[in-house]
């Protein structure tokens, strides 16, 4: 589904009436709604009647349609998406991470590094994973000194020269 994005994930049921917890993807949780119907791969859709935050990056949304404790918990697991069309552009130095999936990776002197395959986050900020040309995998910080351009309109990033950041860092160069 390469023009549809990944909104939020059922994680489960809440109570008798059909309400669904929800793993959000949104900046906001409660905003899981707010970009229009959902969608599953397999092209059921979803209109979200009420989302309100829970936790974290988590609501309980009741769903059109789904009245009741078994049609919830049917939907465990459900991935649903919507068009990337249907968000709004992102800001200054601000990307989806969709839209970073699939930019060749170039060096500063404009050598190709491989491919941008998935953008990660273990709490401390975005990590970019490139597939590298070899074969191997490259794991920088998603941060303006690491990667200080970005293009996404001409499909390209440039990573500044990761392999002496990496002696730098280790103190192999002066």
């Amino acid at each position: 589904m390469p023009h549809d994005i990944l909104l939020c994930t059922v994680i489960g049921a809440r109570g008798l009436a059909g309400e669904l917890r929800v793993k959000c993807f949104t900046q906001s949780p409660e905003a899981v709604g707010s970009y229009g119907p959902l969608h599953a791969e397999d092209g059921r859709a979803f209109v979200v009647e009420r989302a309100t935050q829970s936790a974290p990056d988590e609501a309980l949304v009741s769903f059109k349609g789904v009245v009741d404790r078994a049609g919830a918990e049917a939907l465990k697991g459900l991935e649903l998406y919507v068009p990337r069309k249907a968000l709004p552009a992102a800001g200054a130095r601000e990307f989806y991470h969709a839209d970073l999936v699939g930019l060749r990776a170039m060096d500063e002197s404009d050598r190709f590094l491989g491919t941008v395959c998935a953008i990660h986050n273990y709490g401390a900020g975005d990590v970019i994973e490139i597939d590298r040309e070899d074969g191997g995998h490259l794991l920088l910080p998603f941060s303006k000194d690491f990667v200080p351009v970005v293009n996404v309109e001409a499909g390209f990033l440039v990573v500044s020269n990761p392999e002496d950041r990496a002696a730098e860092e280790k103190g192999f160069v002066e």
